[in-house]
């Protein structure tokens, strides 16, 4: 047996935020990041709606890009203090999964984060609130998803929380809000999009009702996320739809070791001066886990399948997995995304030199590699890679060479 789990309910298209106004409660407070949704107005408006419903509204502002175990705990104590019966995040992955832990803790105050982090292991939610969440990002899909992302700035460590009570009960994909984001933006949650799309596809954990989703969601994306990042609207708002597809699929089909990978790299080198982005951390490793991946033959056959609706022409199965690797890192450079750590600059840029420095690098690959591993990703996987095999893959995330074991 199986389970497909989705929020009960998923308002899209624009002027779908307006719905907030006929949610049915006494109390709500929004969870939003650092400035975008007031810039835009969209806060405001999201504001109005609840109170238009009848709602005391109380607003959890400033999380962080990559938001932290703090973050969440004094989330957690605020609505512990205001007691809402909705709790509404709104803006990128960021604030919806912060606002996700929020919502695990502030129902179990006793509830520690290594708690938390027992996938599939959280107990029973909505006995003090239910969860809307409004994205406007065209990538992570937290909306729709059972997962929230917190980092361990202590450890240097992301953590996926893993546990279909986390699933939103309302999702709103408003295409309206996403066409506020940046250029860089844009391209990265994108990628993101797209590896989630591919690696729910090929998940030891995929079925008919994740692949349908996966492979629509992957012919959109190929269509559209280019001509998105180059100021197509149209292309845009479908682009907010198809990241919501993938979610769909992987939330249910699970991930892989590109995503293991990116979590366990993408503050693991912050004292040198920046995060691996998350979206550039799967544009850049996606390929080398395809090629990876590959040599399982069921994987492989899968790759097949992607390359064929994508039209990338091949003969064999091998030559389909080539023209596949060959468009995902023409798509990188089309999005000016690095291939490679070593080249990886500042605010996700290719450069010379990167900021992560080799000796560094080499120095923390072995505990990194562990890290991996032993990621809630890495299961779900079709290989499950040696410690061995990690550390070369790593290495050639890092130098951009040939993946041949």
């Amino acid at each position: 047996m199986a389970r497909f789990t989705l929020p009960r309910d998923i308002f899209h298209g624009k002027g779908a935020l307006e719905e907030l106004k006929n949610f049915e409660g006494k109390k709500a407070v929004i969870c939003v990041g650092g400035g975008s949704m007031k810039r835009f107005g969209f806060l405001d408006r999201a504001e109005g709606y609840l109170k238009k419903a009848g709602m005391e509204v109380k607003i959890i502002d400033g999380i962080e890009p990559d938001p932290s175990v703090k973050t969440v705990m004094e989330g957690a104590k605020v609505m512990q203090e205001f007691n809402p019966d909705w709790i509404v995040a709104i803006g990128g992955g960021s604030p919806i999964d912060a606002a996700k832990a929020m919502w695990i803790k502030y129902e179990y105050p006793d509830i520690t984060f290594d708690e938390m982090c027992k996938v599939f292991g959280i107990p029973e939610l909505r006995k003090k609130a239910h969860f809307c969440a409004v994205s406007s990002t065209s990538g992570t899909a937290t909306e729709v998803t059972a997962f929230s992302i917190i980092t361990d700035y202590d450890k240097g460590i992301k953590y996926p929380i893993a546990d279909f009570e986390i699933t939103p009960d309302v999702a709103i994909v408003d295409p309206e809000l996403a066409e506020t984001m940046p250029k860089k933006l844009i391209a990265h949650t994108g990628m993101d999009a797209l590896t989630h799309a591919i690696e729910a596809y090929v998940s030891t954990a995929n079925c008919d009702y994740t692949d349908a989703l996966a492979i629509h969601a992957i012919e959109m994306i190929q269509r559209d996320l280019v001509g998105s990042y180059k100021g197509d609207m149209v292309k845009r708002d479908k682009m907010h739809n198809a990241q919501c597809l993938a979610g769909m699929a992987f939330s249910n089909a699970l991930l892989g070791i590109v995503h293991s990978m990116a979590h366990k790299t993408g503050a693991a080198f912050a004292d040198h001066g920046s995060h691996i982005i998350h979206g550039a951390a799967n544009a850049m490793y996606l390929p080398k886990v395809v090629a990876f991946n590959a040599k399982d033959p069921v994987a492989k056959e899968r790759y097949g399948v992607i390359a064929d609706y994508m039209h990338l022409g091949g003969e064999s199965l091998s030559e389909k997995v080539q023209l596949l690797i060959k468009y995902l890192r023409k798509m990188n450079d089309d999005l000016n995304i690095p291939h490679c750590i070593k080249n990886y600059g500042a605010d996700g840029l290719p450069a010379e030199e990167g900021f992560v420095p080799e000796d560094v690098f080499l120095e923390r690959l072995p505990e990194i590699a562990k890290n991996a591993i032993a990621d809630a990703c890495t299961g779900s996987n079709p290989r499950i890679p040696t410690q061995e095999e990690m550390e070369k893959l790593l290495k050639c995330c890092y130098y951009d060479t040939e993946v041949d074991f």
